[in-house]
């Protein structure tokens, strides 16, 4: 029983708790939280290339903006075409990065919620169920995203290649 004394009334709450005295009765939670953490280790590789290919495209961006005030005719168009794709490329792979982190902070949620239950003797698994599910949808909306920005990059390379004929 917990008592919370802040209330008008001191309330008494039936809480079960894990008594914490030995590192063998939390063992088990930790195995059962190695799954997400190595997910989070994962997505965070991931989210590296993700920062590195936003980094390019602004960078490439920045440089074509640049070329623009020498170009004119058709080269001025195709380069305006290319900073087109780049800025479409850099809106996808920002919202990519946004899904990753989501999945990184739900697989976060769910080592918590994998101790909470233990330390609370609570046995319902749809909590950790539905993070995990959306932690995973949340990964797959981020990758096919980021093929989505592998696609309009070999787009753009097509457009550069013309561009030099």
């Amino acid at each position: 029983m917990a008592v919370i004394a802040s209330w008008s009334k001191p309330v008494k709450l039936p809480l079960k708790f894990m008594p914490l005295t030995s590192l063998e009765q939390i063992i088990p939670e930790l195995r059962d939280a190695v799954g997400p953490v190595i997910l989070i280790s994962g997505v965070g590789l991931l989210l590296l290339t993700m920062t590195n290919r936003l980094g390019r495209c602004i960078d490439r961006a920045r440089i074509l903006k640049r070329e623009l005030g020498t170009l004119a005719g058709r080269e001025r168009e195709q380069v305006q075409a290319q900073v087109a794709i780049i800025y479409r490329r850099a809106k996808i792979i920002r919202s990519s990065i946004l899904f990753a982190v989501t999945s990184a902070l739900l697989a976060a949620m769910l080592v918590i919620t994998l101790f909470l239950t233990a330390w609370l003797h609570w046995e319902h698994a749809w909590p950790a169920a539905i993070i995990f599910t959306l932690c995973l949808i949340s990964l797959c909306v981020s990758l096919v995203q980021f093929i989505g920005d592998i696609n309009l990059s070999l787009h753009a390379l097509k457009l550069e290649l013309e561009n030099e004929k």
